[in-house]
Order: structure tokens, then C-alpha cells, then sequence
């Protein structure tokens, strides 16, 4: 996988709106969600990712802890929001270099 198309969207059933969650088989799981609960825009609970222009995304490291690897160096927060499809197939691509 290595672009934000190949994304499997769910319903997001601890918050409402859609979640995506994938493991790559370097240990790392990306994890890429959107609605009224998360930094996504809109921020409303709807049924498709067509039906948003950003998300908010959070990687998490081999031993399942979150990580800040694959941000921008200066952010300080555990999960990256109002992150574009091309922002999202970028960190893809960095966690499959790792």
C-alpha cells in the first residue's frame, strides 16, 4: 500500500464518522480517521471519505505506542490533524521506507 486511495474506511463506531487503521509490515500502523470527534474537515460525522477534504492522522510505532516519526519535526502532539490526501500518501510513503 502506498497512497491514501488504497485506504479501507469504516464506520467509526467509538465517535462516529469513518476510520481507517492499517499495519505495514515494518511493525508501523498508520491511522487515519474524520467527523465530528476528530480534526478533519468537515468535522460532522458522515459515511465516505469522499465526503471530506482532510483527516487526522496518527502513526503508531512497532511496540504500539503513538509516534511522531513521520510529522513535521516541530509538532508536538500525538496526532496530526487537517492532514490532505496528498499530506497522507506522503507519511504513507515515509513509513514504508522505514
Amino acid at each position: 500500500m502506498t497512497q491514501f486511495k488504497d485506504l479501507v474506511f469504516h464506520s467509526n463506531i467509538n465517535g462516529g464518522g469513518i476510520n481507517s487503521r492499517t499495519d505495514f509490515d515494518n511493525g508501523f500502523s498508520i491511522s487515519v480517521i474524520a467527523g465530528r470527534m476528530a480534526y478533519s474537515t468537515p468535522r460532522e460525522d458522515k459515511d465516505s471519505p469522499d465526503d471530506f477534504s482532510s483527516f487526522e492522522v496518527a502513526v503508531f510505532a512497532p511496540d504500539g505506542e503513538f509516534t511522531r516519526e513521520f510529522f513535521p519535526k516541530d509538532h508536538n502532539d500525538d496526532v496530526l490533524g487537517w492532514q490532505s490526501r496528498k499530506d497522507i500518501s506522503s507519511i504513507i510513503e515515509k513509513i514504508n521506507k522505514q
